[in-house]
């Protein structure tokens, strides 16, 4: 179940596609190899009212946070992590090129005693994949 959440101030909607960006997490997602291609979400949830440092307007920020479910060593989620940081970063560039801005991006393990999910996306995929 990763699940990636990403608040974004709305001041970068003028300097990048918000749905390329989604697209870029959920693709070096799926390069990791170690999520489960139903389970990947990636949402964009557009911040209308923030506050940055000094209250310049001009001020942007994007923060990624990954919820996960338990069962993956700490190596192994620093190294998807860090797969996904670089290329969310890399496509960013621009944006830190020619304003001032901030990424962050947290991971959050799920406790399986407090997490519930219905899903029958994992079964059609498959089914898709054995017909073609």
């Amino acid at each position: 179940m990763p699940h990636f959440t990403l608040e974004y101030s709305a001041n970068l909607d003028k300097r990048v596609d918000m749905g390329k960006v989604v697209e870029v997490v959920r693709a070096a997602a799926v390069e990791t190899g170690i999520f489960p291609l139903g389970g990947i979400r990636v949402r964009a949830v557009r911040c209308e009212h923030y506050a940055i440092a000094d209250g310049n307007a001009e001020l942007g920020f994007l923060a990624m946070v990954l919820r996960l479910g338990e069962g993956r060593d700490l190596a192994t989620r620093k190294k998807a992590g860090e797969h996904v940081f670089k290329a969310l970063s890399a496509y960013l560039d621009p944006v830190f090129a020619k304003s001032k801005f901030a990424l962050s991006f947290d991971m959050q393990i799920n406790d399986k005693e407090t997490s519930w999910k219905r899903n029958n996306i994992h079964e059609a995929l498959k089914v898709e994949a054995a017909h073609g």
